[in-house]
């Protein structure tokens, strides 16, 4: 939380401090990027002012004002209000959080301000090399002595339930979309650093993925989740690419956000189908091998249909 702002509210054993949390996500060389403060270990976060017209007003405004990076697509995220959220003044935090979509830029002269590879957090999640070697030689066998421990036979059973439908068994029953699931379970099983805080730990030792502030981290795994299931059905990574492109650039974003690899002409025909492109006439300039056509998005299919239904053509 920042401090900070909740040093502006009142004090107390039920005072209230509310904030605004940020997840900026952009893809940058086809890999996906999350903006991050004090030395990469928090999310953009600040107050809300009550000179804000809106929550997200103000979240833009202080945004921008903090990091000089414009945003584009803005949605409200989640609401975080658990009652062990408090600050050092014993305030309860009530964290407001939005998922925003842009373009990395420079950040000279916000030094607090980094970009960072999202799966630095979160390297079990990255699946575009086939399984992450982390699940088999760490994390399912320290989960499967977890689910060992449990009190009872049904506790047990049950155990292993959530550690199967949450890391499947093999690449075909493995769903990108159970960020949040996957980080609650590691905490949970006391295999992540932020369990330690609360006495959640299996003999002190934590997987590898760096550790945030608070719980930020937490809040990076939902946006990571919303963000996977939304770009199956609406056109929102054209908001993070260039105003020309490729496709396999195209590709490798989409790739990048869902963490698997996809079926190169699946995907071109879905594109196709989709109409979400058109030529500019242009070439890719400096690249090795054969010039590839530029793209642009075509602007009024946002306006015309979301893709309701459509399904990215994963690979299995």
């Amino acid at each position: 939380m920042d401090s900070s702002a909740a040093s502006r509210s009142p004090s107390g054993p039920h005072a209230v401090a509310a904030e605004l949390v940020a997840v900026l996500v952009a893809v940058t060389q086809g890999e996906p990027r999350v903006l991050t403060r004090e030395g990469s270990r928090s999310l953009p976060a600040g107050p809300f002012e009550s000179s804000h017209r809106s929550l997200q007003a103000g979240m833009r405004s202080w945004v921008e004002a903090q990091t000089h990076h414009p945003l584009g697509y803005v949605e409200q995220l989640y609401t975080f209000a658990d009652g062990d959220r408090s600050n050092f003044q014993g305030q309860r935090i009530i964290s407001v959080s939005y998922l925003g979509l842009t373009r990395e830029a420079e950040s000279a002269g916000v030094d607090p301000v980094q970009w960072q590879d999202w799966y630095r957090y979160f390297p079990w999640e990255d699946w575009r090399g086939g399984c992450p070697g982390v699940i088999g030689a760490r994390i399912l066998p320290a989960l499967r002595q977890w689910c060992g421990g449990a009190p009872t036979p049904a506790a047990r059973r049950q155990r292993r339930q959530r550690m199967d439908y949450t890391f499947g068994k093999d690449l075909s029953s493995w769903n990108e979309e159970l960020v949040l699931q996957r980080y609650e379970l590691l905490y949970e099983a006391g295999l992540v650093a932020e369990a330690g805080r609360h006495g959640r730990t299996q003999a002190g030792v934590f997987l590898p993925g760096d550790w945030m502030n608070y719980d930020h981290r937490r809040i990076l795994a939902t946006a990571i989740a919303r963000l996977r299931t939304k770009i199956r059905y609406r056109p929102l990574v054209f908001e993070l690419m260039p105003p020309r492109f490729t496709l396999l650039q195209l590709q490798q974003a989409f790739e990048a956000l869902a963490g698997r690899r996809l079926h190169k002409q699946n995907f071109r025909r879905f594109i196709e189908q989709q109409a979400l492109v058109e030529e500019t006439g242009g070439m890719e300039q400096g690249a090795a091998g054969r010039p590839a056509k530029l793209f642009q998005f075509r602007r009024g299919v946002m306006l015309e249909r979301e893709m309701a239904g459509s399904k990215l053509p994963l690979s299995r």
